[in-house]
């Protein structure tokens, strides 16, 4: 249940809805299984998986929701070898070159024939609410799956005024002079892998990974006038992360202070776990958020 990704949205207005209330929005788009003709399903389950029913998980001022994805899949290579097949038959009974709209309705018949058979893969999206801090953070990879479940929350609640922290700073300029002069605060730590681009209209890339970023090399790269993108980093002995120009943050980890503090609550069953978890881990990144925001000269309360 621990992050890994952070995508993280500030909101423009008090959140107040309880877990009841926003389980109760929720339930309007609840998930269901793809039928026998769908292409995909998507909707809200339970974070906790199948030993809860509930759609929101709440833990000291915390909401958490988790979004499930469900896709049929055809191999390509099936459709098209069974496409290349039908047209051949209909070409030579008809003795005729089938035009471009003739075979996409074709294609379209063949997978609406195959869906019934095809394999389904499922993925989940968490995220949560920090209600007190005007927080939603999900576990996400990429800005595009977060964006997913956002809309998907928004269809439930009707609106949902949140912004990314990243669209008011300008972290890359940030990250780059820290680099350059190793003029990070003193609660963070530089790591040995970063990412660098240049400003040029077809941007050169350098990646360096496992890499001492204190040599004259990566001076030199700075000198020379790229950016830094990405930058492995860690805050106060507690976390570890990747952050890039977005202030997106990835390959999150909890260090051995977090890990201890979990090793040492006692729990029960599997619904404890989760909820022991959630609540060390949200209340960590209750401290890092607001931290982060500063750093990077992001936006730290709401509009």
């Amino acid at each position: 249940m621990w992050f890994k990704n952070l995508v993280i949205y500030r909101f423009s207005e008090p959140f107040t809805l309880n877990a009841e209330a926003l389980a109760t929005q929720l339930q309007q788009q609840q998930f269901h299984a793809c039928g026998s003709h769908d292409l995909f399903s998507f909707g809200w389950t339970s974070p906790l998986g199948a030993i809860s029913e509930e759609l929101v998980h709440a833990s000291n001022g915390f909401l958490m929701v988790c979004a499930k994805r469900q896709e049929k899949v055809i191999p390509s290579s099936v459709i098209n070898d069974l496409l290349q097949e039908k047209i051949s038959d209909i070409e030579e009974q008809e003795a005729r070159k089938l035009g471009g709209k003739e075979r996409s309705r074709i294609k379209d018949e063949l997978i609406f024939e195959l869906l019934p058979r095809a394999f389904c893969f499922s993925r989940k999206t968490f995220a949560y609410i920090d209600v007190q801090g005007g927080w939603l953070v999900v576990d996400a990879a990429s800005a595009k799956k977060a964006e997913d479940l956002l809309s998907l929350l928004r269809k439930s609640l009707g609106s949902l005024p949140v912004v990314p922290i990243g669209a008011s700073s300008n972290p890359a300029s940030i990250m780059t002079d820290w680099l350059l002069n190793q003029t990070q605060p003193a609660d963070i730590s530089i790591e040995d892998e970063c990412e660098l681009r240049s400003a040029e209209e077809e941007a050169s890339i350098v990646r360096c990974k496992r890499h001492d970023l204190g040599l004259p090399e990566i001076k030199n790269h700075l000198d020379s006038g790229k950016q830094v993108i990405k930058l492995a980093l860690s805050w106060s002995d507690r976390l570890s992360f990747m952050v890039d120009d977005q202030l997106l943050i990835k390959r999150l980890k909890f260090l051995d202070l977090i890990q201890e503090q979990r090793d040492n609550i006692e729990t029960f069953d599997q619904a404890d776990q989760f909820d022991a978890d959630f609540s060390i881990m949200s209340s960590e990144l209750s401290l890092f958020l607001p931290r982060l925001t500063e750093l990077f000269n992001a936006e730290a309360t709401p509009k």
